[in-house]
């Protein structure tokens, strides 16, 4: 609790400053009420005492001063020349109290419990209000300058409205701001989170249902049309509604008819819907997912909400406003950031949006604030500390084209089959040594050369692997490719491949040697295995 005491006698703000210390508040004193003015504007303060008889500005010019800044704090009012009239005055302009002096100790914390109380309630309604109304839409970028735009003009209409955005964009508040520019802003709000309500229960939860209609209807329930007769529907994630649903709610939407589940009469209700998604529903008619004549029945107007990244100028508006409320909510000192710890925050994309930059707001004003000392009301938090709250970005989490992926596959086993068949190759040969020797060894198993990707790229190719240009490629050497022809054994593949080598670098030993991956000396072996053959 943050006192402040206006009084132009030294002994009175003295001697009440030491009696408010004793009893644990945090006091600051003022001689004059212009004094007064400038430590309000500078710091918060929950009750402020304020004398009446004052040079330069008087308590009563301080008072008005007070209204005009718009503060919450208290303002007690007091006079050793005070009368009935004066503290009617007092009252009438905004004063929370009037005391004369000489002042009463047991006074003094009396109406300081009061304030206190008052303070307290201000700011809980505050909140309510924020909470029920919803907050103005905080930003000056071009995208939210349009947004707000737009609900200045659809507001005051019936038209329905869809929001499409990702997650923690800001959906459900341009929501409750529609409403409450509407007409209608006096009726009920309802949201509905349809991905949060399981599909047996979606349609008792927005058309209500009669009591016995199913296990745990024990009694009748109104659904959320009925309860926002008059007034404004949200639903929130509508691509979620599962198909048979989706058919009831068109007919609300065409008729304003419904009926509850396990009944069989008709009701009407005037509702204004408002649909939120962050999917594709364009992309969902085309899958069947989504019926295509609720989506243009449902977006009237499409409202599209910017990822945070896209506004870059609005990222320091919005922690600053986090900060500045979490501060008011828990009493805590308020986080302020240099100029690095700024930067910091605009480069981050923010996969999250607002809502992971609201709580990185809260975190650092939960645990930065009690790290300084008693009282304090700032906290400054550089790039350094900032940093212990964002999460680290990962590269290689960042989606990789279809493209490159097949790329990638296709290289790998190209790369692969190569590898085998060369094992294989080696192999052969020196089964081909232990049949010379006769030593009575079973033929090889017969196999196939596999076909070869034709995208496959050349990075992923063993260096000295033997390939075929298919321009340049003979009829004969369809044989390599075409598992449905004779099968070659392993030997004869072998032999079969370093003939060809030869017959492409016109007999040069030591370059089929090296296109194969070889030694030039198994090629020579090889040689004299062919010409046995013929």
């Amino acid at each position: 609790m943050k006192i402040l005491i206006i009084d132009d006698e030294r002994s009175i703000r003295n001697s009440l400053k030491e009696i408010l210390l004793d009893e644990g508040y945090d006091v600051d004193v003022a001689e004059n009420g212009a004094e007064g003015c400038a430590m309000v504007e500078k710091e918060k303060y929950d009750i402020i005492f304020c004398d009446i008889k004052m040079p330069e500005m008087d308590g009563m010019e301080a008072l008005d001063r007070f209204n005009q800044m718009g503060i919450d704090s208290a303002v007690v009012m007091i006079s050793g020349h005070g009368d009935i009239d004066t503290a009617v005055d007092c009252i009438k302009k905004g004063a929370f109290d009037f005391i004369q002096k000489p002042l009463d100790l047991n006074r003094i914390l009396i109406t300081i419990k009061n304030a206190t109380d008052k303070v307290h309630l201000v700011k809980e309604t505050r909140i309510l209000k924020k909470k029920v109304y919803g907050q103005p839409m905080i930003g000056k970028s071009e995208p939210i300058l349009h947004i707000k735009d737009m609900i200045e003009k659809v507001a005051p209409t019936d038209a329905r409205v869809l929001i499409i955005g990702s997650n923690g964009t800001g959906k459900e508040l341009v929501a409750r701001n529609l409403h409450q520019k509407s007409r209608r802003s006096a009726m009920p709000y309802i949201e509905v989170n349809c991905a949060a309500i399981p599909s047996e229960l979606i349609e008792s939860e927005l058309f209500g249902h009669e009591k016995g209609s199913f296990t745990s209807a024990i009694k009748q329930h109104k659904g959320k049309f009925e309860q926002a007769d008059g007034g404004t529907l949200f639903l929130d994630e509508i691509g979620e509604l599962p198909m048979a649903t989706q058919a009831k709610l068109l007919r609300v939407l065409q008729s304003g008819e419904f009926i509850r589940v396990g009944s069989s009469k008709v009701l009407k209700s005037d509702v204004r819907v408002i649909a939120a998604t962050n999917v594709d529903l364009l992309n969902a008619v085309s899958r069947g997912k989504f019926r295509a004549d609720l989506y243009f029945r449902l977006n009237s107007v499409v409202i599209q909400m910017p990822a945070l990244r896209e506004r870059p100028a609005d990222i320091n508006l919005l922690f600053r406003k986090f900060a500045s409320d979490f501060s008011a909510k828990y009493g805590m000192a308020k986080v302020s950031l240099t100029e690095d710890a700024s930067i910091m925050l605009r480069k981050y994309r923010w996969p999250g949006n607002i809502r992971q930059l609201k709580n990185i707001a809260e975190a650092v004003s939960a645990l930065e604030s009690s790290k300084i000392a008693p009282g304090a009301d700032k906290c400054i938090v550089d790039a350094d500390v900032l940093s212990r709250y964002i999460p680290k970005e990962e590269p290689n989490l960042l989606p990789a084209t279809v493209q490159q992926q097949d790329k990638f596959e296709a290289g790998e086993r190209e790369a692969i089959i190569r590898t085998i068949f060369q094992l294989r190759q080696d192999v052969d040969y020196l089964k081909g040594i232990i049949e010379g020797a006769g030593l009575g060894m079973r033929p090889s198993v017969p196999v196939v050369l596999p076909e070869l990707p034709e995208e496959a790229s050349e990075w992923a190719k063993p260096q000295g692997a033997y390939s075929v240009d298919p321009e340049d490629q003979d009829p004969e050497d369809q044989m390599l490719e075409e598992p449905q022809q004779e099968q070659l054994s392993m030997k004869e593949a072998s032999l079969e491949l370093i003939d060809k080598a030869l017959q492409k670098h016109g007999g040069n030993r030591k370059a089929a040697a090296k296109e194969l991956g070889i030694s030039e000396r198994t090629v020579y072996r090889k040689i004299d295995q062919m010409k046995k053959k013929k």
